[in-house]
């Protein structure tokens, strides 16, 4: 049988039925792609990447793609330890590192490893606490990579990564942790300000140590203290007096003074008269705070101080401090009387 130009039917069939074979014998394979061969149902070998050549009709190809895939894993309803209800989902990262396993040994190796995710994410999800869920995530997801990494290893899948993403809790729920940070700030906050009061009062217990065992380092204190209190928009100046002073008079008895140390009430008086005109200069006191009508108001006013008075006071003061004092005032008198007395005697 010939055509028109003389060709041969049967050559232009058989020309067609070799290319038809061709392209049933040839592939191409991408990078990121395995083909699984299997001749008459048994599987030969693994190719690719590249142009491969395999036997039409007799060899069935599979391709299997090995790059990550990164799959949602659906939202599931977990009950924890603590029975407590929410609802918890992850993201899945996982490839193919054995397309001979992936294609022989597990069919849709998809769907299985998805199914497989979300029951992993409900069971362990249960074994755990609601705040252990909350606050140690890289301990939860750490725990479902490797037991899914586990139970998809015959399939020739390795699971990269599993990551919680979200975890949703009642609202009631929500509150009572609210409730429960707020009360444990509350509770830091106090153990901070105790330990700050002990560690205060150490430094003031040493501090008085060493002010004590000084001679007059009391007086320069309170003079401070003073100067301190002055400088603030206080309307009012506070001199505050010992209260062990408070304590000796109370019980009538004489106060042991420190060796050497003496009490000059003038001197005190004068010092304190500067440091008021001073701080009349300075504008921190006014007027009328040191006028006698601020004294009326419970107010000291220290210029309307008589002097010679207070000399009375002091020496009566430094008699009621020194016992031997009446003494040395009973022989000045003797001493003061006339001659004339003292021939009689």
């Amino acid at each position: 049988m010939f055509n028109v130009e003389g060709v041969p039917f049967f050559s232009i069939g058989f020309l067609i039925l070799f290319l038809l074979i061709l392209s049933q014998a040839i592939y191409i394979i991408k990078e990121y792609d395995r083909a699984v061969i299997f001749r008459l149902g048994r599987f030969v070998e693994t190719k690719g990447p590249g142009l491969i050549l395999v036997i039409p009709i007799v060899d069935r190809v599979v391709r299997v793609s090995l790059r990550t895939v990164v799959y949602d894993v659906p939202e599931q309803e977990v009950v924890t330890k603590d029975n407590v209800t929410c609802r918890v989902n992850a993201v899945l990262y996982y490839r193919v590192v054995d397309p001979q396993k992936a294609v022989i040994n597990v069919e849709k190796f998809h769907q299985a490893t998805i199914q497989l995710a979300q029951t992993t994410m409900r069971s362990i999800a249960g074994e755990a606490e609601l705040d252990e869920l909350l606050s140690e995530r890289e301990k939860i997801n750490s725990k479902l990579q490797r037991v899914i990494d586990e139970a998809t290893d015959p399939w020739g899948i390795k699971v990269s990564a599993v990551e919680l993403k979200d975890i949703v809790i009642p609202s009631s729920m929500k509150r009572a942790i609210a409730k429960q940070a707020e009360a444990e700030r509350e509770r830091r906050a106090v153990v901070i300000q105790a330990q700050g009061e002990k560690q205060a009062a150490a430094r003031i217990a040493e501090a008085t140590g060493i002010l004590n065992t000084q001679p007059g380092s009391m007086n320069l204190r309170t003079l401070r203290t003073v100067s301190e209190v002055a400088s603030s928009e206080s309307s009012s100046v506070v001199f505050p007096l010992p209260m062990e002073m408070l304590r000796y008079f109370a019980r009538g008895e004489d106060i042991d003074l420190p060796e050497g140390s003496e009490i000059d009430v003038e001197k005190l008086i004068e010092e304190t008269k500067e440091n008021i005109e001073e701080m009349k200069k300075k504008g921190e006191i006014g007027e009328e705070e040191a006028s006698p009508e601020a004294d009326l108001k419970g107010e000291t006013n220290l210029d309307d101080i008589d002097t010679e008075d207070l000399d009375i006071d002091a020496d009566e003061a430094v008699g009621d401090l020194d016992p031997g004092a009446e003494d040395e005032e009973e022989d000045e008198q003797v001493d003061d009387r006339p001659d004339e007395e003292k021939d009689e005697g």
